[in-house]
């Protein structure tokens, strides 16, 4: 008996567990970093998805290469620890599946596997590894018990029990008892009387820079704070409104068709709704539509996650054509999906695509869908185009991972292309500042960049006049203001001066939220990331909140809408409408539908 003891503590030896002690906080420290770190560099959401992962393979070299245990042990551990890892990922509900696994799944595992090693390091048997797979086994399974929504702009899970109804399994039944009411003929003409002359046609206004003019808004809501008129339940997303008289037109996601929706301004009451068979999901990014409507001489026209391209008659929701921008292009979707808005100019609905060759811009006759013409540009952009006045010639503007690019709207002819590359993604609008300047924001790190524009001979040139690391927007866009930038620098609100880039001030940890420029009363209205409206003041000498609110439940990317007197919210489960107090006591309202 002695002898085997002998031979036993010869075969099997002490774990050496200093190595994984350091690196199991690592990477704790790695997947919270951007918690810790709120206002970090932009890349810090990579360190938060990719830093667990890496750091347990380097705990899985340690146990096949450093760790006392015998070979045995090693190859099996390392076996079965994948077995696992496949077998259980067979079992995820779909919204786990993909990104997910690598970021939270295999990291839980390697985990669970090392606090195994750790616990029972010193038990000279083959049952310390039995029981750290145990270990593993458990963590990992954790995993099945969830479901996903996508992440917060910190990298948060919206991690939720796998049995819960999810938000929009909810609003699907109580849609099943609520349909939506006839549309009649009385309503026909009135819906087409207001989309003669659409307040908010389409993506961040009429100019596409986040911007209303008109009505006058309190200054404080101390004393006479926003009216909620109505809320109701929408299919998830990341869609805003475009406004008409009292319609307005968004886009959701509803079981396994993409829609787009029409409803009462004043009642919040569904109009109509047309749907096309498609659904996209993407473990981050999370469910449904990105991109927002827009209206044009009585139609409305609207991109899906997925690449389809749709024509309707705005009055009744009818299709009146519809492409597939994957095979005009020949592309898939990027990563996050299709989220470009489209625009419709001069009878011609543009959208950027990203396909290669000269498919990166596509442009449709609006009255048949057929392609007019394409032309070259960035693979890798979330933004949309835009109509702009650069040097007193009208373009067409995008942002994308090659820059800032520049096209003659009539044909799609390139006119001026800045070259400023960038890894990641834009998702940002241009904004032409004195008429000859072009504002750049760019977020994951890059920062914000303002360049002149001159022209030599009949060519445009760009000069950099400066790139500010003040404010690194992601995909929330900024505002411009009587010569000051208002954004978010990551997750904490600032406020940029122009003429050279340096910081006026900082504050506000609204998250990755919105922001709406009331120009005419000189605010700010932020939609945070958890769905509160913060009124800020305009001015550049420091932040200011004259007023809070609690609009929405959930994360919130959509961008606000103001008509009139009337703040339009939505995200991913619900949408609301508050009457905002004005300067004086009458306010005005939107003509009844």
């Amino acid at each position: 008996m002695h002898e085997n003891s002998d031979s036993t503590i010869q075969t099997y030896q002490p774990l050496r567990i200093w190595v994984p002690l350091i690196l199991l906080p690592l990477m704790v420290l790695a997947r919270f970093l951007p918690d810790l770190v709120p206002n970090g560099p932009g890349m810090m959401w990579a360190v938060a998805a990719f830093g667990p992962v890496l750091v347990g393979l380097l705990v899985m070299l340690w146990w096949l290469f450093a760790s006392r245990a015998r070979w045995t042990e090693r190859v099996v551990g390392l076996v079965a620890l994948v077995g696992l890892f496949v077998v259980v990922g067979l079992v995820l509900d779909r919204s786990m599946q993909g990104p997910l696994i690598i970021v939270m799944m295999i990291p839980m595992g390697i985990a669970g596997f090392a606090i195994g090693l750790i616990l029972f390091s010193k038990w000279l048997s083959f049952h310390r590894t039995i029981f750290a797979l145990g270990l593993a086994l458990l963590a990992i399974s954790v995993s099945v018990l969830l479901k996903n929504d996508g992440v917060w702009g910190n990298f948060a899970f919206g991690l939720d029990w796998r049995w819960n109804a999810t938000p929009e399994e909810q609003f699907l039944a109580s849609r099943s008892s609520q349909a939506a009411a006839p549309v009649t003929n009385d309503s026909l003409e009135k819906i087409r009387a207001a989309l003669q002359n659409p307040e908010w046609p389409g993506f961040r206004g009429p100019d596409r820079d986040g911007t209303q003019h008109g009505q006058v808004f309190a200054a404080s809501w101390e004393k006479n704070p926003p009216e909620e008129l109505w809320r109701i339940q929408v299919g998830p997303a990341w869609s805003s409104f475009a406004v008409a008289g009292g319609f307005l037109f968004t886009q959701e996601q509803r079981g396994d068709v993409e829609a787009v929706a029409c409803y009462n301004a004043e009642t919040g009451a569904e109009v109509w709704s047309q749907t096309i068979a498609s659904r996209f999901f993407e473990a981050l990014g999370g469910l449904g539509p990105r991109a927002t409507p827009m209206i044009y001489d009585g139609c409305v026209y609207a991109m899906g996650a997925e690449g389809w391209l749709l024509k309707l008659d705005a009055a009744d929701g009818k299709i009146v054509w519809k492409v597939d921008v994957r095979q005009v292009a020949a592309c898939k979707p990027p990563i996050w999906g299709f989220s470009a808005s489209p625009l419709v100019v001069d009878g011609v609905a543009m959208i950027h695509c990203g396909g290669t060759g000269d498919k990166g811009i596509l442009a449709f006759d609006t009255a048949n869908g057929e392609l007019l013409w394409s032309a070259a540009a960035g693979q890798q952009s979330y933004g949309s185009l835009q109509i702009v006045m650069l040097k007193d010639q009208r373009l067409l503007g995008l942002l994308s991972d090659e820059g800032a690019q520049f096209y003659n709207p009539v044909d799609g002819t390139s006119v001026f292309d800045y070259a400023w590359k960038h890894s990641g993604y834009r998702a940002l609008q241009p904004q032409i500042i004195d008429g000859n300047k072009v504002l750049i924001p760019t977020g994951l790190g890059a920062g914000t960049r303002l360049i002149e524009v001159d022209r030599v001979g009949p060519t445009l040139i760009g000069k950099e006049l400066w790139t500010s690391s003040k404010m690194k927007p992601d995909f929330n866009d900024v505002v411009v203001h009587h010569g000051y930038m208002y954004g978010f620098d990551n997750t904490i609100f600032a406020c940029v001066d122009l003429t050279d880039g340096s910081l006026k001030w900082k504050g506000g940890r609204y998250g990755k939220g919105q922001v709406l420029l009331l120009a005419d009363s000189d605010l700010l209205l932020v939609l945070s990331e958890t769905g509160n409206v913060v009124l800020l003041k305009a001015d550049p000498t420091g932040h200011q909140e004259l007023g809070t609110l609690s609009a929405l439940e959930g994360k919130t990317w959509n961008h606000p809408v103001v008509v009139n007197d009337r703040l339009y919210v939505r995200n991913a489960r619900e949408a609301a409408c508050y009457r905002l107090p004005t300067v004086n006591t009458n306010t005005s309202e939107l003509p009844q539908p």
